[in-house]
């Protein structure tokens, strides 16, 4: 007997029939013989609802109660699980984050979890019961409910079974796996029977919806087997793991994308040693994430700093900035947004070089022009229009040969 821990996202627990459903997927695993955690998530929209009542009040609501909000979403479907379950003969407990010992920093939106007191849920298992955890949230040191931002229900899942030292943490979704590329977009996109901890971290953080890179930071740190999987279909999923067994033939294994990028510059910045952290330190304070950052010189030894945002995070950046404006002694601010980033990822890179000018010939042939550029060892990003998006990643899912028979082997 093991301990599995399964998660189901909004999607999975959408209707009472899919959480019927669920339910019935729950108890196939305690038939198995091992003990069961299940971390929910709100049901189908519900979260986006309760985001759209809050702005019909305020357009900026107060983060505090935003969070007291939004964690009532995943009250309901662990309740409504935990009765089918109870109904289906199969005893269960529903937890909160926070009756369940998940601690968080006390942040607001998106806190981190600093520490699980895994008591209560070891004591129900112990007794045979299915153990139900709402996702997403968690509770600070002085008692403030909290959640943990976009995603947040699989960072629940895999914490949790990190703690509880599980066999192995389940990812349950509206897809049978982890793609080459969003295949609700790319209707060519192929499903990968396994992925690295650092390609699905890459590709996690460069758009990937499938994973929160959280998540994928936490099975990576514990060695826990994650399997991405849907709940509608009985089927093999994606396995993540620390070395891959398959598809080694495959030098890019996958093409991300998000939209919704700000580009920002800083233009006529002084050659202070001082600047750039006096920027990024007052950016990270105010939780602001900067991804691509590029300096350049003029030939009025001053600089010109640009880096990309989330759209969402521009009017905090420039308030950050306006405010630090009289130490900085910049010239001016702009920003172009209507932007979007485009990612290809594979492990395969370190050893196969030309790889990133590959990617610059295919865009150039499709007339997209590049604004940005960011690499490491095992992925390229360009940032373009976001008209041209949809258009890069087929072209780049083609180039690189991600939509051949040879993928699903």
């Amino acid at each position: 007997m093991g301990i599995i821990v399964q998660k189901f996202g909004g999607t999975s627990v959408g209707t009472v029939d899919r959480i019927q459903n669920v339910a019935n997927r729950v108890i196939e695993e305690k038939k198995r013989g091992n003990d069961v955690v299940v971390v929910v998530s709100a049901m189908g929209k519900t979260t986006d609802q309760l985001v759209g009542m809050a702005r019909e009040i305020s357009p900026a609501p107060n983060k505090r109660e935003m969070d007291m909000l939004l964690t009532t979403g995943e009250q309901v479907t662990i309740s409504l699980l935990a009765m089918a379950l109870g109904a289906k003969g199969h005893p269960a407990v529903s937890f909160t984050g926070w009756q369940a010992g998940i601690k968080t920093e006390p942040v607001h939106g998106n806190a981190r979890i600093l520490d699980i007191d895994t008591g209560k849920i070891q004591t129900e298992l112990q007794q045979g019961n299915i153990v139900i955890v709402a996702g997403f949230q968690g509770m600070t040191e002085d008692g403030a409910i909290t959640t943990l931002g976009r995603g947040g229900s699989d960072t629940t899942a895999v914490a949790l079974a990190a703690a509880l030292k599980a066999d192995k943490c389940d990812i349950y979704t509206d897809v049978t796996g982890v793609f080459t590329t969003d295949p609700r977009y790319i209707k060519n996109a192929r499903k990968l029977y396994s992925v690295s901890y650092d390609e699905m971290l890459e590709l996690a953080n460069l758009g990937a919806g499938v994973l929160h890179p959280r998540a994928v930071e936490f099975a990576k740190n514990y060695g826990l087997p994650l399997e991405v999987r849907s709940s509608l279909e009985k089927e093999s999923g994606t396995i993540i793991e620390e070395e891959v067994k398959m598809e080694q033939n495959l030098v890019v294994r996958g093409v991300a994308f998000e939209d919704d990028i700000t580009r920002v510059t800083i233009l006529g910045l002084p050659n202070s040693l001082t600047g750039l952290s006096t920027i990024f330190s007052a950016l990270a304070n105010n939780h602001i994430n900067v991804d691509i950052i590029i300096q350049s010189m003029t030939e009025a030894q001053t600089t010109n700093l640009s880096f990309s945002i989330k759209n969402e995070d521009l009017t905090d950046t420039v308030k950050v900035l306006e405010k630090s404006r009289d130490s900085l002694n910049y010239d001016r601010i702009e920003w172009e947004s209507g932007l979007a980033k485009v990612s290809i990822v594979g492990s395969g890179m370190i050893s196969n070089p030309g790889v990133a000018a590959e990617m610059f010939e295919v865009l150039s042939a499709n007339e997209i022009q590049v604004k940005m550029v960011s690499t490491s060892e095992i992925k390229v990003s360009a940032v373009v229009e976001n008209g041209k998006m949809l258009e890069a990643v087929d072209a780049l899912h083609d180039a690189f040969q991600l939509s051949d028979s040879a993928v699903k082997a």
